[in-house]
């Protein structure tokens, strides 16, 4: 039921009247727990209550969600930026999976792709997730292994299974038959005319469990052997990436046709970074480095940061424009600058993010028509270079990739299911906070041998020629360029907002139209995370076939009709949805009252606890 508040003063401007929101905020004294299920979200708020600061709960939603299929599993990657009250700092972690042995351009082109595959075997890179959760929880948590893998060995011995994954299930039952264990997993009912679990029906993984049962067994043991703490989570981490458990995912994805070897597995790792930031108007906003897309939102903000966007209206026709224009150039940057930053050539992140760079490509834009074909700048000048690639730069179209027939995305097909990953965010009173963006391993994936483990499809958003994009083209042991985007902001070097997205290459579109409903237009942060978004698609897909598509805009069909007729006027081709908001998960930190405020948007399932 929506609820109509009056709130003083929370935001710093005087009385404002909180509209009604399809769900209440939630507000916390000592923690709150975030993420895509509220089963999830319990499982946050069971290491809390355990004793454990905001980075267990983080692991241990982590955890959940993979277990769940949310929409993800532990092969997948874990993206995340830290705020350690001891240091005042935000540390990036980077526990992206790497191409395994034998990817190469040619592999791919000799099999007649013009990109790594959406599903299958062929699709996977190096499993992130275990990784980056253990290295989180060794570095910054409190709790053992053993209490934060607690709920998700749980859930693996059976939990009671929700619609919509059971709905993704039969839906894409075809596909899962084709990797024998993917089908004992999701299908229990083979042979059936439901093959997918009922909801409600308990659904078990003794293959998950059994795994996830001998990382804890690994960390006893070290226990036992008076290792330390941090010992005893490397102990589990190498018995999972160089231990029995690699040993059994690589003869399985091997089986399947897949690429990984035990030396992909083994020299894989975890990279924690210092994250690229800009400031906008007071406030420090913090992106993990162009391996993401997360920069391209730094990089519209710094755009936009001297345009009157409150001037303009909240969704007028010209706010609409002026921000799809932001994106469009910011994305265009991403589409032929942004890879592998551990991999030459170097990308021009100082460029990029120049404050001066933002002002040339503010000057690009048409303040009346929509440009179809927005192009990527040229960074180099502002960081005192010179642009190597500038003749792959003046062939370069946002139309531009290689054509093919483009696969239907199962992601997108299931009305009920928005698509993308999960989000994670979790703070306490200590000041830890934790903002997270893990994926991979989304339903139909194809699980790995008896490990109970899905693998990630994240293959498929490299690249396969330089003329496409020169930075990020597929090698053996590199990232591949990914959407996934955690987001953290600082005020006066405090927490001020987290948050994060599902949604792919939509994420950092609906993260900066969260902010700028914070920050320009003076929304609670639950008015802005169930707000109404609107999305571009004109840059290169990052998933399947990598297209554009020019000029179209979907906005929320609440949009008046005289806004939809400024913008077609503008040159948009608009299709329409009823909710638009992500889902976006983000903690608001009132340091007026030393409270939390979460936010959970009203698009897909997600929500939290707070205490």
């Amino acid at each position: 039921m929506a609820r109509t508040v009056k709130l003083a003063g929370i935001l710093g401007s005087g009385l404002l009247l909180i509209a009604a929101t399809q769900k209440p905020p939630l507000h916390g004294r000592h923690w709150v727990a975030i993420t895509g299920k509220p089963l999830a979200a319990t499982a946050g708020a069971i290491t809390f209550q355990k004793g454990g600061n905001a980075v267990d709960a983080a692991c241990a939603m982590l955890a959940a969600t993979t277990t769940m299929w949310d929409t993800l599993s532990w092969g997948g990657e874990t993206q995340a930026l830290v705020y350690n009250p001891k240091t005042g700092k935000v540390v990036g972690v980077n526990a992206l999976g790497v191409a395994p042995t034998g990817a190469t351009p040619d592999f791919f082109k000799k099999k007649d792709l013009v990109a790594p595959p959406e599903f299958g075997p062929l699709a996977a890179v190096t499993p992130g997730t275990p990784g980056g959760l253990m290295v989180m929880l060794a570095e910054w948590g409190r709790l053992s292994l053993a209490d934060v893998l607690t709920p998700a060995i749980q859930m693996a011995d059976g939990y009671a299974i929700e619609a919509q994954l059971t709905s993704t299930i039969e839906r894409t039952k075809a596909r899962l038959k084709e990797w024998p264990y993917s089908k004992a997993v999701f299908l229990p009912h083979l042979g059936q005319k439901r093959e997918a679990p009922e909801p409600g029906e308990v659904f078990k993984q003794p293959d998950l469990a059994a795994t996830l049962r001998k990382l804890v067994e690994a960390e006893k043991q070290a226990l036992a052997r008076g290792k330390s703490r941090r010992e005893a989570i490397q102990a589990a981490y190498d018995r999972f990436y160089k231990g029995d458990i690699g040993e059994e995912l690589v003869r399985g994805m091997r089986e399947q046709g897949g690429l990984i070897t035990r030396e992909d597995l083994a020299r894989w790792q975890v990279h924690l970074e210092e994250p690229v930031s800009t400031r906008y108007k007071g406030i420090d906003v913090y992106k993990l480095n162009v391996w993401t897309q997360g920069p391209a939102m730094l990089q519209a903000l710094n755009i936009l940061e001297d345009v009157d966007l409150k001037g303009m209206g909240y969704n007028s026709g010209r706010y609409v424009h002026t921000v799809y224009q932001a994106m469009s150039l910011a994305f265009a940057d991403r589409d032929f600058y942004y890879g592998d930053i551990y991999f030459p050539p170097e990308e021009p992140v100082k460029g990029l993010l120049s404050k001066e760079y933002a002002k040339k490509r503010r000057a690009q834009i048409d303040g009346e028509r929509n440009d179809p074909d927005v192009r990527p700048g040229d960074p180099y000048p502002f960081q005192g270079g010179e642009n190597p690639y500038r003749e792959v730069l003046a062939a370069w179209h946002t139309t531009g990739a290689p054509k093919a027939k483009a696969e239907p995305s199962q992601r997108a097909a299931d009305p009920d299911n928005p698509g993308g990953t999960t989000s994670i965010e979790a703070a306490d009173e200590e000041g830890w906070v934790v903002s997270v963006t893990p994926s991979g391993a989304w339903v139909p994936a194809v699980v790995a041998g008896r490990t109970g483990i899905g693998m990630s499809q994240r293959m498929q958003s490299f690249v396969l020629t330089p003329e496409e994009n020169p930075f990020n083209v597929i090698e053996p042991g590199k990232h591949p360029r990914v959407t996934l985007t955690p987001t953290l902001a600082l005020r006066d070097g405090k927490p001020y907002l987290s948050f994060a997205v599902q949604g792919g290459d939509t994420q950092d579109q609906n993260l900066l139209q969260f902010f700028l409903n914070v920050v320009e237009f003076g929304m609670t942060v639950q008015e802005a995370t169930e707000a109404a978004n609107f999305n571009s698609y004109q840059f290169r897909n990052s998933f399947g076939v990598h297209d554009a598509q020019p000029g179209r805009l979907t906005l929320n069909a609440s949009m008046p009709a005289w806004v939809r007729a400024d913008l077609q006027r503008r040159g948009y081709k608009l299709d329409y949805q009823e909710r638009t908001s992500g889902p976006i998960n983000a903690i608001f930190f009132d340091a007026k009252h030393g409270t939390f405020w979460g936010g959970s948007s009203n698009h897909g399932e997600d929500y939290g606890i707070a205490w």
